[in-house]
């Protein structure tokens, strides 16, 4: 049943009608205090290379609502940058109902977006986006979809998530923001979502406190979600299930890591702080995570490298320095060997 819906929804074309849109962050646009008549109007301004999966966690738990429910409550508009149609990251494409010119006034707003999303940050754009903010617009973003509101200045004073992966950049960039790790952010003004499954997280908490927490739930078992996550749940797996390991130093030892990467720790000082011997450290490393210690720490300073690369504009001697490398060379031998091509070649044209 679910399968056949998702298909319906990537076919479909009318706002009115259950399905749309998406985004490696979809997201899902329900204002805290509407007021108005059912149902409620919500809009997907799709970014191309947006997420489908996102978007289908998001808009999926608003069709069952309306299902269970016995009425309407939700209907959605998609809206392009331009065109009639935006093509997403598994390469299916959407058709959508306006452009930027001829897109309707909407109380909800959710800017879908994912990879490559500098590539689309036109002044049009901006503008539009700070336009709908004038009018009082309920806006938010899903996975990059923040790094295009931040941009416009449109998330002062928020606090922000955006996807994991893409956080260390935004953070780099926009380094004024309140940028947490959570699932999903949101307050009377703006709303942020990791992506994913943090988008059906949220999606759900809205229907939730707008309808009553028997219907989210009652939505929730339609989609086999069994537990809902609060919002300040880390998006990412423990590091307990992350390395398969339940090495209590080792575990300790790699979440210092993960907090160093600027200024690497020396394997003694490491040690020393997760209360072992620098052999006795290195031997967990070899035997749980096969690697070396300092092998596994360079991967992980490279790992961060190579999202800064992409989705910041700093020269590459600064994102080596933040990376705790010494010097532009050191960086690029490395990133080269590790990656097979140099720094510069992560950002293509872009560099």
């Amino acid at each position: 049943m679910l399968l056949d819906d998702a298909f319906a929804l990537a076919h479909a074309r009318s706002c009115h009608s259950p399905p749309v849109g998406g985004i490696r962050g979809a997201l899902i646009a329900m204002r805290p205090d509407y007021s108005g008549p059912l149902p409620e109007p919500v809009g997907f301004l799709l970014v191309p290379r947006f997420s489908m999966v996102a978007f289908f966690a998001a808009v999926e738990p608003l069709r069952i609502a309306n299902r269970l429910a016995g009425e309407t409550l939700y209907s959605w508009t998609l809206i392009a940058v331009e065109g009639d149609s935006v093509t997403a990251s598994n390469d299916m494409t959407l058709l959508v109902d306006h452009d930027l010119d001829s897109a309707p006034t909407l109380p909800s707003v959710a800017v879908c977006a994912s990879f490559e999303t500098e590539q689309w940050m036109s002044r049009r754009l901006l503008q539009w986006l700070t336009r709908r903010a004038g009018e009082g617009c309920f806006l938010g973003g899903i996975d990059t979809g923040p790094l295009l509101l931040a941009e416009a200045g449109l998330l002062e004073g928020h606090r922000v998530t955006l996807h994991w992966e893409s956080l260390p950049g935004f953070r780099e960039r926009f380094p004024h923001l309140a940028a947490a790790e959570s699932l999903y952010e949101f307050d009377a003004r703006r709303f942020t979502c990791a992506g994913g499954a943090a988008a059906m997280e949220m999606t759900l908490n809205l229907i939730g406190q707008r309808h009553g927490e028997a219907l989210a739930n009652a939505v929730a078992e339609q989609l086999v979600h069994a537990r809902l996550r609060p919002r300040q749940e880390s998006q990412r797996l423990s590091l307990v299930t992350r390395l398969g390991t339940h090495c209590r130093p080792l575990i300790d030892a790699v979440a210092l890591m993960e907090r160093h990467l600027e200024t690497p720790l020396a394997l003694t000082e490491l040690a020393a702080r997760v209360r072992l011997s620098p052999r006795q450290l290195q031997r967990h490393f070899v035997t749980e995570l096969g690697t070396r210690a300092r092998d596994y720490y360079l991967i992980l300073r490279l790992d961060r490298a190579r999202h800064l690369l992409e989705e910041t504009d700093r020269d590459i001697l600064s994102v080596g320095l933040a990376c705790g490398f010494q010097s532009a060379s050191s960086f690029s031998r490395a990133y080269r060997r590790h990656f097979g091509h140099a720094p510069s070649e992560a950002r293509g044209n872009n560099q």
